[in-house]
């Protein structure tokens, strides 16, 4: 049986005019000769990979509007003896792919499905539609600029998924750095006319952590790798980082109060009986628990993410919320992280954005074209997965 993730925190979708992306530039020494011109029009791959990548290629989705560029969805391995495998929605450029640099988008959570925030909802090129079947093109794709690589990570989140069932009680950062490393390195090996693209991570909320760590060990594998395993990394942008809990969720209490979300007795509750820089969940006092508790109960009425805005109100979807999947162990939010409230989703301009992905990525029909849920996960694909 395969095992897979999904219900977690998660920050406001990225606005190309409104979200501040932190740029650090990376020196990672000699530059290999670029293969860029030959992607498109010129670079000769083998049989083999040839054959790949067309059994990865999405002719095209149900309900999709048509389009010049090229897609693909599929699978990658990232360890073979315990049956790990992440799942990838590729896209290249809108125009001359082989001129533009290759670009990997991750949401955080942790937990959070790329393909289903990222992708259908933020900065992808198909945004889901309220009351319809069908996508629509994002005005905003940031596959104009560059070809754009989603990948749903760690295993279990979404379409990814491990074998081993003992993988989920071992995820962290350190695990996901790696397995998202291998994932590189064999995508690329899959599409080598991508290799000396350069190469930028980004990333929003949790990625405050998947992408400087996995940065890092590219950073540290090009050292010692073969020109074969060498990924032109260039740098990486992290909007709206999740860096410190004890910071960020003290943070969210007085942005409460200051708003008048919560009243003066339940703000000064908190400060008394919760310690933020707790190490794990499991030291939360009753005290503290209870008064959480009463903080999050207000975020069932109003949208945590946006005040002054309708949450969704619309029961009409068929895709039921389930908290019976295992806990995926591994680093989250200390003192949060056993709340629901804490795992609401973003609202964006339509707080029922979310709801329309689900729907659609459960389809039957939207699985097979993007060659999706191969194992059979037997339960529904949702946003998130609940991680301690």
């Amino acid at each position: 049986m395969a095992f897979s993730l999904n219900n977690i925190h998660h920050f406001p979708p990225p606005s190309l005019l409104l979200l501040l992306l932190v740029f650090l530039a990376l020196s990672v020494g000699e530059v290999r000769p670029s293969v860029a011109g030959r992607a498109a029009g010129g670079y000769k791959l083998s049989r083999d990979v040839s054959a790949q990548q067309e059994a990865d290629r999405v002719i095209k989705l149900p309900g999709q509007p048509e389009v010049k560029f090229k897609q693909y969805a599929g699978y990658v391995t990232v360890n073979e003896s315990h049956g790990r495998a992440l799942f990838y929605w590729f896209f290249e450029a809108s125009s001359k792919p082989e001129e533009k640099p290759l670009l990997l988008w991750l949401n955080g959570g942790p937990g959070c499905s790329s393909v289903g925030y990222g992708e259908a909802e933020e900065l992808g090129p198909f945004l889901t539609r309220k009351g319809k079947p069908e996508l629509k093109l994002n005005p905003h794709r940031w596959n104009k600029a560059a070809n754009l690589l989603f990948v749903e990570s760690p295993v279990g989140v979404g379409f990814s998924y491990t074998n081993t069932s003992s993988d989920i009680e071992k995820l962290g950062d350190t695990i996901t750095a790696k397995d998202s490393y291998a994932f590189l390195i064999n995508w690329l090996k899959r599409f080598p006319q991508f290799k000396s693209h350069e190469f930028y991570i980004t990333g929003e909320s949790y990625a405050g952590h998947y992408v400087p760590q996995l940065a890092e060990v590219i950073f540290d594998s090009n050292k010692i790798a073969s020109q074969e395993n060498h990924i032109n990394l260039k740098g990486f942008a992290v909007g709206n980082a999740l860096l410190d809990d004890e910071t960020d969720q003290t943070g969210m209490i007085d942005y409460a109060w200051d708003h008048a979300v919560i009243s003066d007795r339940l703000y000064h509750d908190i400060k008394r009986e919760c310690n933020f820089s707790i190490a794990h969940v499991d030291q939360v006092s009753e005290n503290c628990s209870l008064a959480l508790d009463d903080y999050f109960t207000v975020y069932k009425i109003i949208d945590m993410y946006s005040l002054y805005t309708p949450d969704c109100v619309n029961t009409n979807f068929t895709i039921k919320r389930t908290r019976s999947l295992p806990i995926i162990r591994g680093i989250a939010p200390k003192l949060f992280s056993k709340f629901d409230g804490w795992r609401r989703k973003p609202a964006g301009y339509d707080p029922c954005a979310s709801d329309y992905t689900e729907v659609y990525l459960n389809r039957p029909d939207v699985q097979k074209a993007l060659h999706a849920n191969v194992t059979n996960i037997p339960y529904p694909w949702t946003h998130c997965r609940y991680m301690l």
